[in-house]
């Protein structure tokens, strides 16, 4: 069988120096064929490219993209275009995600999915954080964590529940369960059964509030038009829990939560009880930074955290949020300053907001 036209060009441009008299004489023949990268820029580019040319001791060849940026090197934006190098970065991290998701007893090393995507372990950890927002250890302890949560909630025993969600070491996980589960894996999984959880509403200018907390701290804070409501709220996602209305014990709480209603700021020292990943903490130890009547967007607090291109995660961080008011989630809008998505109601944010910039000061504290 005769060689294909493509074979025909790679045995032709097998040597480095007919692959640099190629790229010096732009030579679309080579088009395809190989790729060439720039040490002193770290960029990689295709044989026809417009840029200048580099010196010929600064250049490498690789016969493909992902054998370039397995060396480290990132895609040319003139010669393979922005949309073709944003499409390979989320490409990798999508495969990178499978293969996470796919491992059921040990995570897989970075060097071992930098392997299977193509890309250097430094490449690979920068992209995996800027589209994720976090990194893909962190990314496998929250996938972890989720499905210890499925296996418990469906009524596994802990020790499979544990060893099901790749936890090799129960003493491990049960060092880190108050932050993450907010009790032992033992009363999770029994959805709260000898958990005691106190909770009090009180009426305010936004609607009642409720305010629930377990021995270590608030745990959930909700806004609404019904009390009854919020308090269903909180015993379906604890149904086996000891749940107690306590209006006098949670005064102190409930106060520190209502002074957000006058836009004086909460107590920060204010215990809390909630569970998250570690890049959710992140964005609400953001929000707790950000003064009373300004805002961010999304993309401002991804950047604030390390995490420039993660806007979307932030959002999903914000509206996990189960402790309102007390971390300000109603101060994160969209990327031209609007008001979107508030788990409480944008009518709600939008009155917060006017409150703690003093524009709605006086009415909520009279109404209060």
């Amino acid at each position: 069988m005769p060689d294909s036209p493509v074979s025909i060009e790679s045995k032709k441009f097998q040597d480095d120096a007919a692959r640099w008299a190629a790229v010096t004489a732009r030579d679309a023949a080579a088009e395809g064929v190989f790729f060439y990268a720039v040490v002193t820029t770290g960029v990689y580019c295709r044989p026809t490219c417009p840029s200048r040319r580099p010196r010929h001791e600064n250049v490498r060849f690789y016969d493909s993209p992902a054998e370039a940026e397995a060396a480290g090197y990132r895609a040319c934006r003139k010669c393979l275009g922005k949309d073709a190098a944003e499409a390979r970065r989320r490409e990798a991290v999508t495969e990178a995600c499978a293969l996470l998701e796919a491992a059921e007893e040990a995570a897989p090393t970075l060097e071992a999915l930098a392997t299977a995507t193509g890309l250097s372990p430094h490449h690979l950890q920068r992209t995996f954080k800027a589209v994720t927002g976090v990194s893909p250890r962190q990314y496998w302890d929250a996938r972890r964590l989720e499905r210890l949560r499925q296996n418990l909630k469906s009524g596994e025993a802990v020790a499979p529940a544990l060893y099901g969600a790749g936890y090799g070491s129960s003493s491990r996980l049960y060092e880190k369960a108050r932050g993450q589960l907010g009790m032992t894996p033992a009363t999770y999984g029994r959805g709260g059964l000898g958990a005691t959880i106190a909770f009090t509403t009180a009426p305010s200018p936004l609607g009642e509030v409720l305010v629930a907390a377990t021995e270590a701290g608030i745990c959930f804070v909700g806004l609404g038009a019904d009390a009854a409501a919020l308090e269903a709220e909180l015993r379906e996602d604890f149904p086996k829990a000891e749940i107690l209305r306590e209006d006098e014990t949670l005064g102190r709480l409930t106060d520190g939560v209502l002074a957000r209603l006058a836009g004086r700021t909460p107590d920060r020292e204010l215990p809390l009880d909630i569970q998250a990943t570690a890049f959710q903490r992140q964005v609400w130890e953001a929000l707790m930074t950000i003064p009373a009547g300004e805002t961010r967007t999304y993309g401002e607090l991804a950047a604030a955290i390390g995490k420039p291109g993660a806007a979307r995660a932030v959002g999903r961080a914000c509206g996990s949020n189960r402790v309102a008011l007390v971390i300000p989630c109603h101060r994160a809008v969209g990327a031209n300053g609007s008001l979107t998505g508030y788990r409480w109601g944008v009518e709600r944010k939008r009155r917060l907001l006017e409150a703690e910039a003093g524009t709605d000061r006086d009415a909520l504290a009279a109404a209060g």
